[in-house]
């Protein structure tokens, strides 16, 4: 039986002797963004709603590491607190898509005939849809709170997923191998764990990444646009609006966070091309 897990262990080799500084610089900058975020209490100096100064738009000093913004609160505890609920948003919501967009295209590409031409229309009809007006539609209408949030948001990625997954476990069931478990008789739930799986992990592991970084472009965008997290709760998007006339005193309060947001996508996007470009694969990789 033909299984990628195998290949992985070979390639282990092939991957390290490629990490080039910028890989390098990616992989720092991911492990260092999410341990502040699984660390923030800890790393923070203030509470993200504590009011330090009077002042606004405060410059750096001791208590104010990056200064204060428009209300005079510590933008270094702000920016780190921050970058935890963007992280932790994005990623509950790529787990879900992947949860249930993985689940419904390894059954749909599996099962074949009509269960996949009617969850391949249904999901069609979905991608018919501007994504951000749909969500704007279904926050404006339910309110913008976290459960809302974070399922019209996978709701979306989902249709992404689907059609990826469905395309990869599609060209998996033609191969002989799979053919070769049919004839046996395996059911359709083994060939999917044993078969298709298996063989399907480094592009949906590179897809999780893509998809991650999409969620945290659209939390972000929605909370600009006030449809997102809510003050005085913090996310990078919320930072960037409230801030935005910073830059009119000549402070740099707005773009610590947009740079948050730069750097994660970024990196996230190098490291998911140096893993697709390692195993060989190829996915979309389109909004």
């Amino acid at each position: 039986m033909k299984n990628v897990c195998f290949d992985l262990i070979r390639k282990k080799q092939g991957f390290a002797s490629r990490i080039t500084p910028t890989i390098a610089f990616s992989i720092v900058a991911l492990a260092l963004v999410c341990m502040i975020g699984i660390f923030a209490p800890w790393v923070a100096p203030h509470s993200e709603s504590a009011i330090i100064t009077n002042d606004s738009f405060a410059p750096p000093s001791s208590s104010l590491w990056l200064g204060g913004d428009y209300l005079g609160r510590d933008v270094f505890s702000r920016l780190v607190y921050g970058t935890r609920v963007t992280l932790f948003l994005a990623l509950l919501i790529t787990f879900l898509s992947f949860l249930s967009g993985v689940t419904l295209g390894f059954v749909a590409a599996a099962v074949g005939g009509k269960v996949d031409m009617v969850i391949s229309r249904i999901n069609d009809a979905m991608l018919s849809f501007p994504s951000l007006m749909f969500a704007l539609v279904v926050i404006n209408s339910l309110g913008s709170s976290f459960p809302v949030l974070i399922i019209t948001i996978a709701l979306i990625e989902m249709t992404r997923v689907y059609r990826v997954s469905r395309a990869l476990a599609a060209d998996i069931m033609l191969l002989d191998f799979v053919e070769a478990a049919i004839v046996r008789g395996e059911s359709k739930t083994w060939i999917i764990l044993h078969e298709v799986l298996p063989n399907t992990l480094i592009p949906i592991a590179a897809e999780f990444g893509i998809r991650f970084t999409y969620a945290i472009l659209f939390i972000s965008a929605l909370s600009f646009l006030g449809l997102g997290v809510q003050p005085p709760e913090a996310d990078l998007g919320v930072m960037v609006k409230e801030n935005l006339q910073s830059l009119l005193y000549g402070a740099y309060t707005a773009l610590y966070p947009a740079l948050a947001i730069a750097v994660i996508a970024v990196s996230m996007n190098v490291f998911v091309a140096w893993l697709l470009e390692g195993s060989g694969a190829n996915i979309s990789t389109e909004l």
